[in-house]
C-alpha cells in the first residue's frame, strides 16, 4: 500500500482529538468526504473499517489514517470492548498517495522577504506517512494522545494551541518511524541516500568517484545511476551544489575573504569557486554577499 505523501513546509496541522470506548457490536460511522484526515490509534480490541474498496482490521497497537475525500464505513461490529484515540488533522498542500514512479523532488521557488527561496536553500521536502501501520512505540503514542486530550479544556489559549501542534508533530514522527526498513525505499534509493550523506559529511575534502565507491562498497557507475534517479544529478554535481550552498552561509554569516570561503568549502582554487558560483546562482559570490549589506 502506498503511503500518504505530504509536502512540507507547511507542516500538517492538528485540529481536534478525542477518546472513544465502545462495547461489542459497535460499527464505525458511515461517512463521506469529511474534509479532514482522521487518525485512529487503537488501544484495546479491534476496529473493522472500510475505505472505498480497501478493508482494515485495526488491532491494539495499530494506527490508521482515513483520507478526507473517501467513503468510510464499518465492515462489521466490534467483537469485544474496543478503545481508541481519534485525531483530526489537515494540510495546506495537495497530498496524493506516493506514486510508484517516485517522488517529485522539485524545490519551492516562492519568494521570501523579496528574495527567491534558493537564496536560503528553502526547498520543500516530502513526509511519507503509512496509512496503516503497527506502531513501534504504541505506549508513547498513547501518552502523546492523552496529553493532547488533557489540553482540550485550555485550547483557547495561544500557548496551549502551540503546544498541541508540537505534540502532534511528535505523533507524526512516531508514525513515520514505524515504517519497516524494507518499506522505506528500494536499494537504489538507499544507495543514493548513503552517497549523499557521505558527500555532505566530507564536502571539505578532495573527493573522487573512485573514493566514493570505495567508501560505500558500490561501483561508481551504480552510485551515479542511483543519484541521477533520486536527485537528478551525478555525485559530483551533488557535491558541487552542496559546496555552493555551504559557501552561501559563510558569505552571509562571516567576513571571510572569498578565497578563504572557497577553501573552507572544498575548492582548491578561488577562480573555479567563483565561476561555479556564478554558473549556479547567476551572480558572483561578492554580489551575493552585497545583497545582505
Amino acid at each position: 500500500m502506498n503511503p500518504l505523501l505530504f509536502r512540507i513546509p507547511p507542516l500538517p496541522h492538528y485540529i481536534a482529538s478525542g477518546f472513544n470506548r465502545y462495547p461489542p457490536g459497535y460499527h464505525h460511522p458511515n461517512r463521506q468526504h469529511i474534509k479532514v484526515f482522521d487518525l485512529l490509534v487503537v488501544l484495546q480490541g479491534c476496529l473493522y473499517i472500510g475505505e472505498e474498496e480497501r478493508r482494515f482490521m485495526v488491532n491494539a497497537g495499530d494506527a490508521l489514517i482515513l483520507r478526507p475525500d473517501c467513503h468510510h464505513f464499518g465492515t462489521e461490529g466490534c467483537r469485544e470492548d474496543t478503545a481508541y484515540y481519534w485525531l483530526h488533522f489537515q494540510t495546506a498542500h495537495e497530498w496524493p498517495p506516493l506514486p510508484g514512479s517516485g517522488l517529485d523532488s522539485g524545490s519551492s521557488t516562492e519568494p521570501v522577504g523579496g528574495l527567491p527561496a534558493s537564496f536560503f536553500n528553502m526547498s520543500a521536502f516530502n513526509l511519507a506517512l503509512p496509512q496503516f501501520v503497527t506502531l513501534l512505540q504504541p505506549a508513547k503514542a498513547e501518552e502523546l494522545l492523552a496529553q493532547l486530550g488533557q489540553l482540550q479544556a485550555t485550547a483557547h489559549l495561544e500557548a496551549v494551541r502551540f503546544r498541541q501542534q508540537v505534540l502532534f508533530q511528535e505523533v507524526l514522527q512516531l508514525l513515520a518511524a514505524s515504517v519497516k526498513p524494507g518499506q522505506r525505499g528500494s536499494q537504489s534509493t538507499v544507495c543514493a541516500e548513503q552517497a549523499a550523506s557521505y558527500l555532505r559529511a566530507h564536502y571539505r575534502e578532495e573527493i573522487t568517484t573512485a573514493k566514493l565507491g570505495d567508501s560505500l562498497n558500490f561501483h561508481p557507475v551504480y552510485i551515479a545511476r542511483c543519484m541521477n534517479k533520486e536527485y537528478g544529478c551525478s555525485p559530483m554535481e551533488y557535491l558541487l551544489r552542496y559546496r555552493i550552498e555551504q559557501s552561501k552561509l559563510l558569505l552571509m554569516q562571516t567576513g571571510f575573504p572569498i578565497a578563504r570561503i572557497a577553501e573552507e568549502v572544498g575548492f582548491n582554487q578561488a577562480p573555479y569557486f567563483s565561476s561555479s558560483f556564478m554558473k549556479l546562482e547567476g551572480l558572483s559570490p561578492r554580489e551575493y554577499r552585497q545583497r545582505f549589506t
